[in-house]
């Protein structure tokens, strides 16, 4: 089925969120809208809605004149096997001792790596985006340099590859968290296919706000593939919760972005030990003081 987009871009969050609500009365209707942050530090929100039916132009550009939004560009997608495109384009990705793969390419699993099995149709956290792949890599230069990992959480986990990395390498159970219910039940079918299941606990909690979280707490390790912004909100609950010696991966991060969360994370006492760079996105490890 053919399927339409239309999008746009302006200044703020009130009136993004607002020109969402206004699309949802649109006919015809959108089966989805979207309003989202774009993270480059101009202020500019994105807005776009999904349709089956070509949405009409002059009901857009009122929209957007009324909301003080650029023109919509409207785009039409023809039908895709996504999940086969996307088996044909993603080969398996090797970060140190782990091997990130489909199960199209179980039979290239090497023999000695640490497997970690992620269905194509699961896109984010794949282990392609320069983002998953640094701190699996991150991860497996901790561990190459001695490190073992007793009290684990993966915050904003996706796919939970980097809790199910941990769990692939050390003892214990690792947790799994993610604001997205969605996201969490991914998580836990990921686990189920890796045969780790009572290693690793998916639970649906936003930073550090779940029962399971408070009475695992001090962490050794936290991952956090998110994004700058909440990555800076979460420093103070970081620094309350990461274990005096304990370190946090951090990543979601453009490479423009690394230094403002250094420096607040160094405020809260979780200081810079390595920082890596895979195209235009940064991996953080920092050690609690």
């Amino acid at each position: 089925m053919t399927t339409f987009t239309a999008l746009t871009t302006l200044q703020g969050r009130d009136q993004a969120e607002a020109l969402g609500e206004a699309m949802e009365a649109l006919w015809p209707e959108p089966t989805g809208v979207g309003v989202f942050e774009i993270e480059d530090g101009s202020g500019l929100w994105e807005v776009g809605g999904y349709f089956e039916e070509q949405p009409e132009a002059s009901e857009l550009a009122l929209l957007a004149a009324a909301f003080g939004a650029r023109p919509f560009a409207i785009s039409e997608i023809p039908e895709t096997d996504w999940v086969a495109k996307v088996r044909r384009e993603l080969v398996p990705v090797e970060a140190g001792r782990f091997f990130v793969y489909g199960s199209h390419d179980a039979d290239k699993v090497p023999e000695g790596c640490e497997p970690l099995l992620i269905e194509a149709a699961m896109a984010f956290g794949t282990g392609h985006h320069g983002t998953t792949l640094g701190c699996l890599r991150a991860l497996d230069q901790l561990a190459t340099d001695g490190f073992t990992g007793t009290s684990v959480v993966d915050v904003g986990c996706g796919t939970a590859v980097l809790a199910m990395g941990a769990a692939r390498i050390w003892p214990g159970e690792v947790l799994a968290s993610d604001i997205d219910e969605v996201a969490v039940e991914v998580a836990a079918a990921n686990v189920a296919a890796n045969g780790l299941t009572g290693r690793v606990k998916c639970v649906e909690a936003a930073g550090f706000e779940h029962p399971d979280l408070a009475a695992a707490a001090p962490f050794d390790l936290v991952f956090a593939n998110i994004l700058k912004a909440p990555l800076i909100d979460l420093a103070p609950g970081m620094a309350r919760h990461i274990a005096p010696g304990g370190y946090a991966i951090l990543s979601g991060i453009l490479n423009e972005q690394a230094d403002e969360v250094i420096e607040v994370y160094a405020r809260n006492g979780i200081r810079l030990t390595k920082r890596q760079q895979i195209g235009e996105w940064s991996t953080l490890t920092l050690c609690k003081s």
